[in-house]
């Protein structure tokens, strides 16, 4: 098991360029049995920028580290401030034609399951079923001490009451729901502990530097192995916890397919990568498959 770690990775010059052609995604849909693996890719066109795409908030943003959570009062509370005011944003985020194309595929049957790297819920608001969250959900927080879970809009509630002067405008939200914010306009932002027990509270995803949970990766292990091929929507697999699922499929001889705009460390294992954006990839899919996409998807619940 792998923890997340930010890796430093440069594109293979020696594969070949992406292709604009979507037909090879069309031919694996249309074969059936596809499991999706979705980066944060799927969501900029939601609003919601990914770590290293054009514009990448990796440039500018640090992710908070399990062990700086965890060590530092400091940390958390620079944490929550930014966080809490980057669920405003990103609680508010709705599901764009990628994530409502593979609800459409899912719905006819062309999909075996869905992996999301993700923990913005689009997919599931677009009204995909039974995605595994690999790294977990923004919607929900766990305490680090005696394990209840409780909703995230709960907690927003009580941190709005706690800090009823914090009205910072913040200079950018990033993938993982955490605003930027100076130190100055996080000022002495109040944190909350667990009303159970008393204990530190903690966004229920995987942060850089945690694992991810052994019986999520093997869940995912089991989805690859029940697989046709495998198809990889937005990511850039710079970090193993997404990777490895490409690695086994390769290994299986499953048929890896990618779409990204830009190279991916996936590359080099998959038969094919189309160079568009999702919306107009999956778009232009469902068309040749006479799939028609919903133009709305869940309305996301109020911040």
């Amino acid at each position: 098991m792998r923890m997340r770690p930010t890796l430093n990775w440069t594109p293979d010059e020696d594969l070949p360029p992406g292709t604009t052609d979507p037909e090879p995604v069309a031919e694996a849909l249309r074969a059936g049995g596809v499991l999706v693996l979705s980066g944060a890719g799927i969501s900029t066109e939601s609003g919601i920028p990914d770590y290293r795409g054009e514009g990448g908030s990796l440039s500018r943003h640090t992710p908070m580290t399990y062990q700086d959570f965890t060590s530092d009062a400091q940390a958390r509370r620079r944490y929550w401030a930014r966080s809490h005011l980057g669920w405003r944003t990103f609680g508010r985020a709705r599901p764009n034609a990628g994530h409502r194309a593979v609800a459409a595929f899912g719905r006819h049957g062309l999909l075996s399951g869905l992996i999301t790297q993700n923990v913005d819920g689009l997919h599931q608001a677009a009204g995909s079923t039974d995605a595994v969250e690999l790294h977990g959900s923004l919607d929900r927080v766990v305490c680090l001490s005696c394990g209840t879970f409780s909703d995230r809009r709960d907690l927003a509630r009580r941190l709005e009451e706690a800090n009823p002067e914090f009205r910072p405008v913040a200079a950018g939200i990033n993938p993982d729901g955490d605003a930027d914010l100076t130190d100055e306009q996080v000022g002495d932002f109040r944190v909350l502990p667990c009303t159970v027990c008393g204990g530190l509270l903690k966004p229920d995803v995987v942060f850089f530097g945690e694992a991810v949970p052994p019986e999520r990766v093997e869940r995912c292990r089991t989805l690859v192995r029940g697989a046709a091929s495998l198809l990889v929507l937005g990511s850039s697999l710079t970090v193993m916890s997404g990777l490895r699922f490409v690695r086994q499929a390769d290994q299986a001889g499953l048929p890896v397919l990618i779409v990204n705009r830009d190279p991916t460390r996936g590359d080099r294992y998959a038969v094919t990568r189309v160079a568009l954006p999702l919306g107009t990839a999956l778009t232009t899919v469902a068309g040749r498959l006479g799939i028609t996409l919903d133009d709305e998807g869940t309305p996301p619940p109020p911040v």
